[in-house]
């Protein structure tokens, strides 16, 4: 570990995804843990986080406080709720540090904060933070555009583990803009979120998106094409959450010497 290692802060560091994150910056040259917050009242505060993520003791304290947490540090990588996203959004902001965001089920309202804070924080968000579903979505685009209106629908369908609160999933919604903008229509205004009882026929040129959950499925999405006798399917499953770490670490390394401004992983590519 040398000292120009990129000082990286996880929020959200007791969850699933704050774990993960934790694991990966472990194992990952010219990137150090260097601080770990949780939220208020949770069991871990106090704990060591790298005893938490199973990599043995790394000396960094799980805390509450992000104002001490973001003091000295490069970067803070975000996996949390919309509305802790934008409370640290804000302190990036101050701080003029590297703010990865892969927190889904965000408001319009929400995304306006962000936009903001990226006048002085380097803010890289996106849907999914894996190389893989990134690029589905630039070839869901190139298939849209290809494809015309006319003769061939669009359904996304999306699997994820039980306890994900929010759905469509944001990796389904940045698939259904990706192949929006590539039909050059607003999603909002043609999307088909929920079917039930008589429906009627289907709407031509809308995109449909069906939403399933169950068990421990890390995500599993599929953009399928269907014409008259014949089907297009691209899918991307996400058999481990490390993927997701890997890309936000990623995102972090390439967003440290970058201006201020809102970013996507489609530009840490090179596929924007």
């Amino acid at each position: 570990m040398s000292n120009s290692d990129m000082k990286l802060v996880v929020v959200g560091a007791a969850g699933r995804m704050g774990q993960a994150l934790i694991r990966v910056i472990h194992e990952t040259e010219g990137v150090k843990l260097h601080a770990a917050v949780g939220r208020e009242g949770s069991a871990f505060i106090g704990k060591d986080a790298g005893e938490l993520a199973g990599v043995g003791p790394l000396g960094v304290p799980v805390t509450t406080d992000p104002l001490q947490a973001f003091l000295d540090a490069e970067g803070v990588l975000d996996f949390t709720t919309p509305a802790t996203s934008v409370a640290f959004a804000g302190l990036a902001a101050q701080a003029r540090i590297v703010h990865v965001i892969g927190t889904t089920g965000c408001s319009v309202t929400d995304e306006e904060k962000f936009q903001a804070a990226a006048r002085h924080a380097r803010v890289v968000k996106s849907g999914n933070m894996s190389l893989g579903v990134n690029l589905l979505g630039v070839l869901a685009g190139q298939a849209a555009k290809a494809l015309p209106a006319a003769g061939w629908d669009i359904e996304i369908v999306e699997m994820h583990h039980k306890h994900k609160v929010d759905a469509p999933s944001g990796t389904a919604l940045l698939l259904g803009e990706a192949a929006a903008k590539g039909r050059g229509i607003d999603l909002a205004g043609q999307s088909v979120r929920v079917r039930d009882g008589h429906t009627g026929p289907r709407p031509a040129g809308t995109i449909g998106f069906a939403t399933l959950r169950g068990g421990s499925v890390v995500g599993d999405h599929s953009v399928i094409l269907a014409g008259e006798g014949e089907l297009v399917t691209l899918s991307h499953s996400a058999r481990d959450r490390s993927i997701f770490a890997r890309g936000a670490v990623t995102a972090a390394l390439w967003a440290r010497d970058k201006k201020p401004g809102f970013y996507s992983m489609l530009d840490v590519l090179g596929l924007s």
